[in-house]
């Protein structure tokens, strides 16, 4: 008998499995924030600082005692996490290395066929060199070997060093060690993993079983397409196929768009229907969520579940931009309630916020306001910054735009 779900009952789902449910209060900690990314599965990483990075915000946004400082230990001094590939750029448990060596193996195939139409035969030795350099010299960043490129000639005169340096560490021959002003830091990947994650191996088929169950763990209820892409390891087709072999061991789960349409069949583990009964309620506060925060990467997702359609703007051409370069989703309990456009303004030590949008329908009641005012304070403060400028005239009506289709 398939559990069927209300839109809300969905949304408390999947905020429980997004760690967007738990006081976010409660002490963290370094050992809290390990387990934190494990319960994520990952945390995107992103060059833009426009309030703070990504990765950091996205943490935040969970928990107010998170403490960068602990994620730089947790990368570079403990061997708990590492960097690597999974829609994008992330921080990954360093216990789930082992799976990614079947990412590594891929990669390498690809960028071998890619380089092999790009410049021939060759490129092999080229890759050895700049490997060896780093085997024999140590860790270095991008601009360390740039030094290099006009003394010595060849290879690196006909293609950038960073190339070679990204696609070794794709390949999993490199990793990265730590990050200075946000460069990379690369070294061997065997001196930067923890011996006993770096040497353990599965097989494919473990591989699989494991990307299909440790998506659904974390997503809830999913598709075929859904499961396929959290991770970013496996294709829909292996999804599919793992969900038949294992259909035994699943339930199917219904999850009902309220507009008379027809419920959208999903999956879960078996056993999610007993727990629905432990959901925690999300804090009414309203929190500022970063664009790539997991809750809303699948925006098809995002949209079906709260009824909110998000895109970043960053690469739309000024004059199409719908709200701007770089604007934030607010989240106000289980409901994406609007967005906002704000920066730091780190001369003046301030938080300028330039625009924000709540979604059609809902009113900028006096309660809401102090809860958003109270976000940016927060979001101020853990940004390192002393103020929080609001002007008179922030508050935009909500834009009418065409939704695509879901």
């Amino acid at each position: 008998m398939p559990t069927r779900l209300s839109l809300p009952d969905a949304r408390l789902v999947f905020l429980n499995r997004q760690g967007l449910a738990a006081p976010p209060n409660r002490a963290l900690g370094k050992a809290g924030l390990l387990r934190l990314i494990d319960d994520l599965g990952f945390v995107q990483v992103d060059s833009i600082q426009w309030v703070e990075r990504a990765h950091h915000q996205i943490l935040f946004a969970r928990n107010q005692t998170y403490r960068p400082a602990d994620l730089k230990a947790l990368l570079e001094e403990d061997g708990a996490l590492f960097e690597h590939w999974t829609h994008d750029a992330s921080i990954i448990p360093c216990r789930f290395f082992k799976y990614w060596k079947h990412r590594f193996r891929w990669e390498e195939e690809t960028i071998v066929a890619r380089w092999q139409r790009w410049r021939g035969e060759g490129f092999h030795e080229s890759f050895e060199e700049t490997y060896a350099r780093i085997r024999e010299g140590g860790r270095v960043l991008s601009r360390d070997l740039k030094t290099d490129d006009h003394a010595s000639g060849g290879w690196w005169n006909w293609h950038p060093s960073k190339t070679a340096l990204e696609s070794l560490w794709r390949m999993g021959r490199l990793a990265i060690a730590g990050r200075e002003n946000f460069q990379k830091i690369y070294d061997l990947t065997e001196r930067v993993i923890p011996a006993h994650h770096y040497e353990e191996e599965v097989s494919r088929a473990d591989f699989i079983d494991w990307c299909c169950r440790a998506a659904l763990e974390r997503l809830g209820f999913a598709t075929p397409g859904e499961i396929a892409a959290f991770f970013d390891l496996v294709t829909p087709e292996e999804a599919k196929a793992w969900l038949m072999e294992n259909r035994d061991r699943l339930e199917e789960v219904l999850i009902d768009p309220g507009d008379g349409s027809r419920p959208r069949a999903c999956h879960a583990l078996a056993g999610f229907a007993d727990s629905l009964s432990g959901l925690e309620t999300p804090p009414a506060r309203i929190r500022v969520l970063s664009p790539f925060d997991p809750l809303i990467r699948d925006r098809n997702r995002a949209h079906r579940l709260f009824s909110f359609h998000y895109r970043i703007e960053v690469f739309v051409p000024e004059p199409k931009r719908v709200y701007g370069y770089y604007v934030f989703p607010l989240l106000e309990g289980d409901r994406l309630i609007g967005r906002i456009d704000m920066k730091a303004n780190r001369r003046a030590g301030s938080l300028d916020v330039r625009r924000f949008w709540l979604e059609p329908g809902l009113r900028a009641s006096a309660g809401r306001m102090e809860r958003l005012e109270a976000e940016l304070v927060r979001q101020a403060r853990f940004a390192g910054l002393q103020s929080v400028a609001w002007p008179d005239d922030a508050r935009a009506p909500a834009p009418a735009i065409s939704l695509p289709p879901v």
